[in-house]
C-alpha cells in the first residue's frame, strides 16, 4: 500500500464506512484516525496534508474495519464524553447518551446529600452527580460483575471513589440505606423492539441493559413498588425512560400511589425523564 496522507486515509474510511451505512461517516473516520495516531481530535486537521506512519495506518485500518461492522466508536476508543467528562466504556456498559444528560441537570437542580443510581452500568450518570456535588455520597448497583468493575474504574478516575460504593445487586435486593435521590436508566426496550435498533446497540451492547425482555416497562414497575421504602421523607425518583412511554410511566408510578409525577423533556423535546416524589 502505498504512503497516504491523513486526509487521503480519512475520506478512503468515510467512504468505506458511509457505504457500510455507518451514520456520519466522516466524523468517526476523524475520531479512529485521531485514536491511531494518538492526537487529539481537535488536532486532525493539522496532521491532514501530512503522510501518516505505517503503524497508524495499520491501527486506523484496523479500527474501520471494526467500525464498519458496526462496532461503536466508543467502544473502539475505550471512552465517551458525558456532561463534558471521558467515561471509560468497554462492551460490558450501556454507552452513554446524550440524552441521558437531562437526567442529571434535573438531579442537580434540587439539593441531595445521598443518592442510589439503579443499574449503574459505566457510572456515569452516579460519577457524574457526585463530581457536580461535592458534598454528596452514592451507592450505585448493577447485576452485571464486569458493570460493577467499569463503574468502579470511572469512579477512581474522576476523584470520586472515597464518596462511592459500587454494589452488585438486582435492583434493591442489596440495598439497605434510605437516600435523597434515586436515579436510574433502565433497559426500558420492549423485546418486541430489539429487531428494530441499530446494529451498534443489538450487536454490541449488553441486551440486559437495553430491554427487560418483556414490554419495556417492568423495571418501572419495581422501582415504583418499591422505591419509596428507600427515600428519605422529602425524597426523589428520577427514572430514564423511552420517548414514548411518557404516559404509561406516570401511569404505573401514579398508581403505585407516588406524588408529584411529572414528565420531563430532552433538548429535542421529546419525553425523556420522569419525576416523582412522595406523597405529602
Amino acid at each position: 500500500m502505498s504512503p497516504q496522507t491523513a486526509a487521503q486515509a480519512m475520506a478512503a474510511a468515510a467512504g468505506r464506512l458511509r457505504a457500510a451505512g455507518v451514520p456520519d461517516p466522516a466524523r468517526d473516520a476523524r475520531l479512529l484516525l485521531a485514536h491511531a495516531a494518538a492526537v487529539d481530535a481537535a488536532r486532525v486537521t493539522l496532521i491532514a496534508p501530512e503522510e501518516i506512519a505505517p503503524e497508524v495506518a495499520e491501527r486506523f485500518e484496523h479500527l474501520v474495519s471494526l467500525r464498519a461492522v458496526r462496532v461503536p466508536v466508543s467502544q473502539l476508543v475505550g471512552r465517551r464524553a458525558f456532561y463534558g467528562r471521558d467515561f471509560a466504556i468497554s462492551r460490558d456498559v450501556l454507552d452513554p447518551r446524550p440524552e441521558t444528560e437531562t437526567l442529571i441537570d434535573l438531579a442537580l437542580g434540587a439539593r441531595f446529600k445521598r443518592v442510589l443510581d439503579l443499574g449503574t452500568g459505566s457510572g456515569c450518570i452516579l460519577v457524574t452527580l457526585l463530581a457536580e456535588r461535592e458534598e454528596a455520597t452514592g451507592l450505585g448497583v448493577d447485576l452485571s460483575e464486569a458493570a460493577c468493575l467499569q463503574a468502579s474504574a470511572n469512579a477512581v478516575q474522576h476523584g470520586v471513589a472515597a464518596r462511592t460504593d459500587i454494589w452488585q445487586s438486582d435492583w434493591f435486593s442489596a440495598v439497605t440505606d434510605r437516600f435523597d435521590l434515586i436515579v436510574s436508566n433502565p433497559p426500558y426496550l420492549a423485546a418486541e423492539e430489539m429487531d428494530a435498533v441499530a446494529p451498534e446497540l443489538r450487536q454490541h451492547e449488553p441486551e440486559m441493559a437495553l430491554t427487560d425482555g418483556q414490554d419495556g416497562l417492568s423495571v418501572y414497575r419495581i422501582i415504583a413498588e418499591q422505591a419509596q421504602g428507600y427515600l428519605t421523607p422529602k425524597g426523589r425518583v428520577l427514572v430514564e425512560i423511552g420517548w414514548q412511554q411518557g404516559a404509561a410511566v406516570q401511569e404505573i408510578f401514579t398508581r403505585a400511589g407516588w406524588g408529584q409525577v411529572t414528565l420531563a423533556e430532552d433538548l429535542d423535546g421529546r419525553p425523556r425523564v420522569v419525576c416523582a416524589g412522595k406523597p405529602a
